[in-house]
């Protein structure tokens, strides 16, 4: 009789709490990414993370159950993206805005946080006009000057003394530029030249051509990588000009990506570049998620930066959630977000009080080990602030 009396309180418990979860509104994040296209890569990237994170973590936060809404931007297209993210927020009733690839949409999607008044969290754009335009916002990416200042340090202290600038024409690129070259002549480099090349289709062979005349110990160069085919073309073209042989080395701010990589084969080897992430990064929480990651996609695709982008915002998201008892208020998270730490698959990241990133970046060498190319790392620079070299 007893028996019978502690399982009836025990199912009544159950049913309790179950009626509560279902009088719960869902937790709807909104994803505006480019799933399609050019970069529809990193967009496979983003939702594997995102799978892997609820398969660890469950697809309820706080008693609301989480609900992903997608919607694919193409590519760069703030118009796209603005339009999409309005649809979010006014039929789907969305929480939150998360994913955003481009700069350009980044602005075009803040726009729309800022009408409705709800958060937008960054898994990618890397320029510097994003936040101010977001006051609900954060950047859990990266931003270019980021890593173009700690690169432009260590092409300084490593004998190079000349170098010519490449950059995609578009804020990231201008920022990358004005960053990387600031720091290099601070350091007693020379910058001999600088050029910009369209998003779309530039004819890298007639820039080329410009830099093998002018002879610079190395081509610093942007250009968006996470799936596109700018840093493949750009490199096929600088060995096919005869750069390479003649000894100009290129470094750069990510463009041997894992996504990248092998498509750019063997040529990339020994290429530099300074980024936040490498899927080699040497730590127990970095090999566990790597793991986790390839298994989930049957080794069908590598993790790069923009996986571990998004799967740090969803820990953000899920923890900054739990914190206001499972409310997502604009005003408040955006309070909250400032000092906000987390332990990374990169490493440790915190957001300042600006509600940027910080965090170590890496320069890395490409090498092939264990039958792969990777992007090993030999040298690194702790804490450092997204909004460096503006």
């Amino acid at each position: 009789m007893i028996k019978s009396f502690a399982i009836a309180i025990v199912s009544a418990s159950v049913l309790l709490q179950s009626a509560a979860l279902a009088e719960q509104a869902p937790l709807r994040i909104g994803l505006v990414y480019c799933f399609s296209g050019p970069f529809a890569l990193a967009g496979a990237q983003v939702d594997a993370a995102i799978n892997l994170f609820m398969k660890r973590h469950g697809d309820v936060v706080a008693g609301r159950k989480v609900e992903i809404v997608r919607r694919d931007t193409t590519g760069p297209a703030p118009d796209v993206a603005r339009r999409l993210a309005g649809e979010l927020v006014t039929r789907e009733k969305v929480d939150i805005l998360t994913g955003i690839d481009f700069t350009p949409n980044a602005v075009a999607i803040a726009a729309v946080s800022t009408e409705a008044k709800i958060p937008v969290f960054s898994m990618n754009a890397g320029s510097s006009v994003f936040l101010p335009k977001a006051p609900y916002g954060a950047r859990f990416s990266f931003s270019v000057p980021q890593q173009a200042v700690p690169l432009a340090s260590w092409a300084a202290s490593s004998g190079i003394k000349s170098v010519y600038s490449l950059v995609a024409d578009y804020s990231p690129g201008l920022d990358g530029e004005k960053a990387f070259q600031t720091e290099f002549k601070r350091a007693g480099g020379q910058i001999v030249g600088s050029v910009r090349v369209p998003l779309n289709n530039p004819d890298f062979g007639s820039y080329l051509q410009r830099i093998k005349e002018t002879k610079p110990d190395a081509v610093f160069v942007f250009l968006p990588s996470g799936g596109g085919d700018l840093p493949v073309l750009f490199l096929k073209a600088f060995n096919e000009a005869g750069l390479a042989a003649s000894g100009i080395k290129i470094i750069g701010t990510g463009e041997t990506d894992e996504v990248s990589i092998d498509a750019l084969g063997d040529a990339a080897l020994g290429m530099v570049t300074a980024s936040h992430y490498s899927a080699a990064h040497d730590s127990e929480l970095n090999k566990a998620f790597v793991r986790d990651f390839e298994a989930s996609t049957g080794g069908k695709q590598r993790v790069s930066f923009s996986a571990v982008a998004a799967y740090d915002t969803m820990a953000a998201i899920y923890k900054l959630v739990e914190a206001q008892g499972g409310r997502l208020d604009a005003e408040k998270t955006a309070e909250l977000l400032k000092g906000f730490k987390l332990d990374s698959p990169r490493g440790p990241i915190e957001i300042d009080g600006s509600r940027d990133i910080v965090q170590t970046i890496y320069i890395r060498r490409v090498e092939r080990r264990n039958g792969r190319l990777e992007n090993i790392e030999f040298s690194s620079v702790p804490n450092v602030p997204a909004t460096e070299a503006r």
